[in-house]
């Protein structure tokens, strides 16, 4: 099968659109189990793309549910190079406002439970850097297909990842605030830094739905709230993500994604069981077929 070499993680009404054509239904078994939904690939702006529910059509997986090893995986088998995040989130900046995207450079892993935060363990140990955890140069791609879309954009801040499925506190909500932070939301980690193992390009199109609950007087955050302002923008995310995929040219060879592993492999070559290997094939296989 043709390589897909771009995809779309984020809620299943990204992928009706009118532009999106030919689409077929794969699903895919990995070592890690099922994916959140089968991927949907069709043709978009004039390239394949691989569309991924990140919880599932109807929205039946929580936060900490979403197999987000199995996800990564599932796209790296299909050939994918660039990852474009699309992610409800919260607010902790007043000029942060309900109906703006936020492009973030930076994140914040506040997570509690075992998400499967490494595709590394049984005898391989890798140490990848995150010190950018998003993909620099995919983030200005998105920006500047979000501004030509018509909408507000806020180039750079910094995403903390909450474990939920519950919403913050007040009192949460002022600590993020008073730490720096920018938006807050509940599924960025550890997609970005499994994104990064697998050497993909990955980074968040943020859009704002609402200021959390520290706001005086704003609507605290709710269910109806992140819907309703979600629905508003879907054309604004739909446009952008076209915007998106038409200026990417292919591999994006300014940044250092596609190499990451490159030195982060630490085990003896020796040590290595040759299962562990052979699982992680499409993600290590190229240092270990030479």
């Amino acid at each position: 099968m043709e390589p897909v070499r771009i995809a779309v993680i984020g809620g299943s009404g990204l992928y009706h659109m009118s532009e999106l054509t030919g689409v077929e239904e794969i699903p895919v078994e990995t070592p890690f189990g099922p994916p959140s939904d089968a991927l949907r690939v069709g043709m978009l702006a004039g390239q394949r793309v691989a569309f991924l529910a990140r919880h599932g059509r109807g929205h039946v997986l929580t936060p900490s549910e979403v197999p987000y090893r199995a996800n990564m995986y599932a796209l790296k088998t299909l050939g994918v190079e660039t990852v474009i995040a699309v992610s409800a989130c919260g607010s902790l900046r007043e000029e942060l406002a309900p109906g703006h995207v936020v492009v973030p450079h930076q994140l914040i892993d506040w997570t509690r439970d075992e998400r499967g935060r490494t595709f590394f363990g049984d005898g391989l140990v890798a140490h990848v850097s995150a010190a950018d955890p998003f993909c620099l140069a995919l983030n200005a791609i998105i920006a500047d297909a979000v501004q030509e879309a018509g909408g507000t954009v806020h180039r750079g801040g910094t995403f903390i990842t909450s474990e939920g499925p519950r919403f913050a506190t007040r009192a949460e909500s002022a600590l993020y605030r008073s730490w720096g932070f920018d938006i807050i939301g509940m599924t960025t980690s550890p997609e970005a830094f499994l994104a990064r193992e697998a050497e993909m390009c990955y980074s968040v199109m943020a859009h704002v739905t609402d200021y959390d609950v520290w706001h005086e007087s704003a609507d605290d955050v709710s269910v109806e709230l992140v819907i309703r302002t979600l629905n508003a923008n879907v054309q604004l995310a739909q446009q952008a993500l076209i915007g998106v995929i038409r200026r990417l040219p292919g591999r994006l060879e300014s940044c250092e994604c596609h190499d990451a592993l490159s030195g982060a492999i630490i085990t003896a070559p020796e040590k290595i069981p040759a299962e562990t290997v052979q699982r992680l094939w499409p993600i290590v296989g190229k240092y270990f077929s030479k």
